[in-house]
């Protein structure tokens, strides 16, 4: 059976939780269930600054062993990891939302070199870096405008978290994306990741779709994003 696994982005922790609202449609109206991979770069069961790409790509593909076949989401630095760690045959499927398809030997700070305003992270003696110039109130400027809801906003900022700096620089081995099929959703009215720079890895993918919203269109627009996913799916289980 098909399971659906979301790679959430960087610097943020509580993948689950970014993703239940759209995982939460997909299997009210397929019963296909989702579930979210543990970064350990970003804390989630490695010690601050322990992990990477490395380690991060090999959570993924430690889901990956335990199904039968996933459709494999991945929200911004997500889809990095998908491209090292989703070189796998249950990966039947990608999807990027706001995202990278990057060749192998690019890491992710390579891919953000060229972003007229790009996030920048701030190193830690422990190997870490964490968000610079950034406010509850900045951060939903830029990454949660269009989410109405209050309260979600600042559940968003409360899982704000530092990452280890390996994941930002280490050069990706393989890009799993050139053998897959796989869908990107361009967000149209992203304040971070610039659509320029989504439609140049939106060519790449087999064929994207735009959306109406910010960089986290899971939360303020989780139906267009389970839209696309039944879609997905739909194709998944009659090709």
């Amino acid at each position: 059976m098909t399971e659906i696994l979301f790679v959430h982005g960087a610097l943020v922790r509580d993948g689950a939780w970014w993703w239940r609202r759209a995982g939460d449609l997909i299997e009210q109206r397929t019963g296909v269930v989702s579930r979210a991979i543990e970064l350990p770069s970003c804390g989630e069961g490695a010690l601050p600054g322990g992990a990477g790409l490395a380690e991060d790509a090999a959570a993924l593909t430690a889901a990956l062993d335990r199904v039968d076949d996933a459709v494999v989401v991945g929200h911004s630095y997500g889809g990095t990891v998908i491209a090292e760690g989703a070189d796998h045959p249950a990966a039947r499927r990608l999807v990027l939302i706001s995202s990278y398809l990057p060749d192998a030997g690019q890491a992710q700070g390579e891919l953000l070199a060229g972003e007229q305003d790009p996030v920048t992270v701030a190193p830690a003696d422990d190997g870490t870096g964490h968000l610079t110039g950034l406010t509850p109130s900045t951060f939903a400027e830029r990454f949660l405008q269009d989410v109405p809801d209050e309260h979600m906003r600042a559940a968003a900022w409360e899982r704000v978290t530092s990452q280890g700096l390996a994941a930002f620089a280490t050069p990706l081995t393989r890009a799993a994306w050139q053998e897959r099929d796989s869908t990107y959703l361009v967000c149209t009215e992203d304040a971070s990741t610039s659509v320029d720079l989504q439609r140049f890895h939106a060519a790449r993918a087999t064929r994207s779709f735009d959306l109406p919203t910010g960089h986290h269109p899971f939360l303020s627009r989780p139906d267009l994003v389970a839209d696309r996913l039944v879609e997905v799916l739909a194709a998944e289980r009659f090709c």
